[in-house]
């Protein structure tokens, strides 16, 4: 069973995840409540808080006594030259797909070995998120984000996330893609439920390849370059 200590350690993570690849909360912006925060990373308050504490000596997080967390104005995350050139650059989507296709399978595979119970219930809670988004016709593209990023976080190798950026472009297209195409909306609903089941199970290979499925689908419907 993870320790205490080592589970505050992966909360941390995971809110850090939020802050910096998801772009969920920017540099000033509150964080949820505590309740709101706990249910959602599934775990305890005392954990939270252990988390918080230590995003705060990092100097990434302020608690404002009566006020609530806030992430610190000064907070800046750095990216590596080499990738924010990549992730600024405006190339093909076929380019990006092709990208994804190298990638992504990968990091399915590992995540389905790797991940915590807790980091595959946030993947099954944001494949949900997504379905539900797809069925009421909204936006799903920064719940796609997360679902994707939260597979490579679940790698548990770091060059895997700094990767992510450049990956968002090609979720992005996607997802904007898939909005012209109702075959593609159903292909990434049935793709990603054969997904999530593959990671349930703890079974790379069928990960793996559930991966590589979906991108090709995805693939299928980029316009002739």
């Amino acid at each position: 069973m993870e320790s205490d200590s080592r589970l505050s350690d992966r909360i941390a993570d995971s809110i850090l995840s939020m802050i910096v690849a998801e772009k969920r909360f920017l540099p000033g912006s509150k964080l949820p409540n505590e309740n709101v925060l706990s249910q959602e990373l599934k775990v305890s308050r005392t954990t939270l808080r252990e988390a918080i504490r230590i995003l705060a000596t990092g100097g990434i997080l302020e608690i404002r006594r009566g006020r609530g967390t806030f992430v610190r104005e000064d907070f800046k995350q750095e990216q590596p030259e080499e990738l924010s050139v990549l992730s600024s650059a405006k190339v093909k989507a076929r380019d990006l797909y092709e990208m994804r296709l190298i990638f992504e399978p990968e990091a399915a595979y590992y995540a389905a070995l790797r991940a915590t119970e807790e980091e595959i219930q946030r993947i099954l809670a944001l494949g949900k998120e997504i379905e539900q988004r797809i069925y009421q016709r909204k936006d799903r593209t920064e719940v796609e984000q997360a679902f994707h990023k939260s597979i490579a976080r679940a790698t548990h190798n770091e060059f895997m996330n700094q990767l992510m950026p450049v990956i968002y472009e090609g979720v992005n297209k996607g997802v904007k893609l898939s909005l012209v195409h109702e075959e593609a909306v159903q292909a990434t609903l049935i793709d990603h439920k054969i997904l999530m089941n593959f990671l349930k199970a703890r079974n790379g290979e069928g990960a793996r390849n559930a991966m590589r499925i979906h991108i090709l689908h995805a693939m299928e419907q980029l316009p002739m370059e």
